[in-house]
C-alpha cells in the first residue's frame, strides 16, 4: 500500500507508489519562528546524509510574482486572495513537492495548506468549501505546529519590522488601526489553526520555549520518524 495518500481523489497524474521521500510540515502564524526552524532542521538532516528540499508560501514560478505585485498594491479581494494562493500551492505541489518526494528527498515545507485554510476561513470562506479546494493535497508524514498566543506574538513581530498590511488583516479590516486589526486577525487565525490541529492531528509545540530547545526537539522527532523507513529500505536492498 502506498505510504502517501491525499485528502481527496489524489494528485492528477501522480502514482503515490512512486513517492519514496518524506513530507514534513512546520506550521504556525507569522513571526513564530517557522523559517528559523526549517533552516535548522534542514542543516541537521543534511549532516545526517539526507537529501533535503524546502518550499513555502508564494514560491511557485507560476504565481509568486503575481501574488507579490497584487499584495504590494493592496488590491486583492478575499476570493482572489484565496484562489491565488491555491494556484501557488498547486504549482508548488506539482513542480517542487512531488518531484522531491519522487526522488527520495526529505521535503520541508514552511507552512502548508493549513495556514491557507485558516486564513481563508477568517476572510469569510466556507470551511467545507476551502478544505475541498485543497483536498488534492498529499497528507504529510508529520505536521509540527509552532503555537503562540497573540500577546507573545506582538513583540516578535515588532522586532522583525512591524505589522504587515495582510498579516494584520487590514484588507478586511478587523480593527480601527493596524495594531487593533493585527490583534483581532491573528487571534482568529490562531484559533482556526488550533481547530485544524485537532482535526488533522498536528503535533503542537509551545513556541515560547527557547529556540535551541525547539530545534533540538524537532531534530530528534524528525530523525526518529525517518530512521524506521531507512531500516526498511536497507532490509529490502539486502534481501534483493
Amino acid at each position: 500500500m502506498p505510504r502517501f495518500e491525499s485528502y481527496g481523489d489524489g494528485v492528477p497524474g501522480v502514482n503515490p507508489e512512486e513517492l519514496s521521500g518524506w513530507l514534513i510540515v512546520i506550521e504556525g502564524t507569522d513571526g513564530v519562528g517557522r523559517t528559523t526552524h526549517v533552516s535548522r532542521l534542514r542543516a541537521h538532516l543534511e549532516r545526517l546524509g539526507y537529501a533535503v528540499a524546502e518550499t513555502g508560501l508564494s514560491r511557485s514560478d507560476l504565481a509568486s510574482r503575481g501574488i507579490r505585485r497584487a499584495k504590494e498594491g493592496n488590491i486583492l479581494g478575499s476570493n482572489a486572495f484565496n484562489l491565488f494562493y491555491a494556484t501557488d500551492f498547486a504549482d508548488r505541489l506539482e513542480h517542487q513537492i512531488v518531484p522531491a518526494l519522487r526522488s527520495g528527498f526529505v521535503m520541508l515545507t514552511d507552512r502548508y495548506t493549513y495556514s491557507l485554510i485558516a486564513r481563508a476561513i477568517v476572510r469569510g470562506a466556507d470551511p467545507d468549501w476551502i478544505q475541498q479546494v485543497y483536498s488534492f493535497a498529499l497528507k504529510p508524514d508529520a505536521v509540527f505546529y509552532l503555537r503562540i498566543g497573540v500577546t507573545e506574538l506582538v513583540p516578535r513581530v515588532l522586532q522583525n519590522g512591524g505589522f504587515d498590511y495582510w498579516e494584520s488583516g487590514m484588507d478586511l479590516p478587523m480593527g480601527p488601526d493596524l495594531y487593533e486589526s493585527f490583534i483581532a486577525y491573528q487571534s482568529r487565525v490562531i484559533a482556526e489553526l488550533d481547530t485544524l490541529a485537532r482535526g488533522y492531528g498536528f503535533e503542537t509545540i509551545d513556541a515560547t520555549q527557547p529556540v535551541d530547545e525547539i530545534s533540538d526537539y524537532l531534530a530528534t522527532r524528525v530523525s526518529a520518524l525517518l530512521e524506521p523507513a531507512d531500516r526498511s529500505l536497507d532490509e529490502r536492498r539486502a534481501g534483493g
